[in-house]
């Protein structure tokens, strides 16, 4: 166990909103206030029974991928999205899956605004809503989606190291057990073209947070985003935050994340 600072959102009474292309003229790129606290992170490998998604909200699989370089785009969508369908469909059950988006993190990279790199997420957060969930499957699956949506699915989020193990702000995530719906807050992301919404999250001393510690690049971590089902978990929440026992020196951490839609 280590401990680390989470940025929470703060109480407010407007909605939140985070600009992430050039905000209208005498608007701030966000209106949000952080809630900053130092909280114990436990080693997710020591938990018995190993987390699933449906009881805690996270997994960790192993995967060794053939994709040569996960920086480049059109590899990664072309040899690593279909290794991701099948994994999910494996690890799930679920009868179809769809690999829909992908983020590259490298901070060196993402200074240097090279390979489409960003650097890692700060913030407590989760990529969907009870909104935003089923209105993804209404974007991306027009023609299917009201039948698609009269049955169970998922959002997957398909995390993994692109070098190992990492070494340097690994990403945390929270035991949806330990969360309860209050204690998350829709929050818009204004792109240059559509409005986004995800969750950000207010503090409750109750949430358990944990990670895997020295991530190898043949480990994959999935994270439930949502889920249409009751009685199991249906969101969690994640970020990156600092390891203490970082060594001087630490590699960067170099990662890959991808969407997934599980259909049940």
């Amino acid at each position: 166990m280590v401990e680390s600072m989470l940025n929470y959102l703060a109480p407010m009474s407007e909605r939140p909103v985070y600009w992430l292309t050039e905000p209208p003229k005498g608007m701030r790129w966000r209106n949000t206030k952080g809630d900053r606290r130092v909280l114990p992170i436990r080693d997710a490998r020591a938990l018995d029974p190993a987390p699933s998604l449906d009881r805690e909200g996270f997994a960790l699989v192993h995967h060794e991928t053939v994709a040569l370089n996960l920086y480049d785009a059109d590899s990664a969508r072309t040899v690593y999205y279909p290794e991701v369908e099948k994994l999910v469909a494996g690890v799930t059950g679920a009868r179809r899956v769809l690999a829909f988006d992908h983020n590259v993190r490298n901070p060196q990279k993402a200074e240097r605004a090279e390979d489409g790199a960003q650097a890692p997420v700060r913030f407590a957060h989760n990529d969907y809503t009870l909104n935003s969930g089923p209105q993804r499957v209404r974007d991306l699956l027009p023609d299917e989606a009201e039948d698609l949506l009269t049955r169970r699915f998922s959002v997957i989020n398909v995390w993994k190291p692109i070098r190992g193990p990492v070494e340097e702000t690994p990403l945390a995530f929270c035991d949806a057990q330990t969360m309860k719906q209050d204690d998350f807050v829709e929050t818009s992301l204004e792109y240059a073209d559509r409005t986004g919404e995800v969750y950000s999250l207010f503090f409750d001393p109750a949430h358990r947070w944990y990670y895997y510690p020295a991530m190898r690049a043949d480990e994959v971590m999935l994270l439930k985003c949502y889920d249409s089902a009751t009685g199991v978990a249906r969101f969690t929440a994640h970020s990156a935050i600092d390891d203490p026992t970082s060594l001087e020196g630490a590699k960067p951490r170099e990662s890959i994340e991808v969407r997934t839609l599980a259909f049940f």
